[in-house]
């Protein structure tokens, strides 16, 4: 059965421990959906949770990283050109607001790496193909590998902070010091933990699907 989880990854330059790209286990997944603040290492949570009330206290604002995996996600759902699996997801998840970035598995770090290092080598495990890491996130030349699915979405800071800020008076077409009151969340990120789940699951069943779309 497929699961799918996210977790805060990073607030304020402050990192929590990722998942392992092999093996993310159903309990650690229905524990963070469980949680109130989704992270896999309770300690960093409580300097993410002190970082976002400095800038509360502050009148700023802070982004941050949000990591998804799913699991159970059968090999070969997906399509090599448009409708890849990579492809599914990036839309549905530039579709939340404030959303920056997508990247899939080793992301932009495989970037620096060359071919020998970032292949991930295949195994036989139980009469079963699978990687030995994960370095493709769980998705190859957009189809679905097997492994976990994992991809993380960058957030950006809310821009509604109560510092002054420069703008410009439309009416008057001059410089002017904007001054935004009221309540503003000085960090969206622990609320778009589930937008991202909820953009998975529907990407991965959208996918899943797909096939039987042909005979409806």
């Amino acid at each position: 059965m497929s699961a799918i989880a996210a977790a805060i990854a990073q607030i304020a330059g402050i990192t929590d421990r990722t998942f392992d790209p092999v093996n993310v286990f159903k309990n650690e997944i229905n524990a963070l959906n469980q949680a109130v603040f989704p992270v896999l290492d309770a300690d960093a949570g409580e300097r993410m949770l002190a970082a976002i009330e400095q800038a509360r206290s502050a009148g700023d604002s802070l982004g941050g990283i949000v990591e998804c995996a799913a699991i159970g996600v059968p090999a070969g759902i997906g399509d090599p050109m448009f409708d890849g699996m990579e492809n599914r997801l990036a839309v549905i998840l530039f579709g939340i607001p404030a959303v920056k970035g997508v990247e899939f598995g080793n992301g932009f770090n495989a970037a620096g790496l060359r071919g020998s290092q970032n292949n991930d080598a295949f195994t036989m495990v139980n009469d079963s193909v699978q990687t030995k890491s994960n370095r493709h996130g769980g998705i190859l030349g957009g189809i679905t590998s097997g492994m976990p699915i994992l991809f993380r979405a960058a957030f950006k800071p809310t821009p509604s902070i109560s510092i002054e800020q420069q703008s410009v008076s439309l009416s008057r077409k001059e410089e002017a010091t904007l001054v935004i009151k009221g309540r503003h969340d000085p960090c969206i990120v622990p609320r778009a933990v589930p937008c991202v789940e909820a953009a998975a699951a529907i990407a991965i069943y959208d996918a899943f699907l797909e096939p039987r779309k042909h005979y409806a």
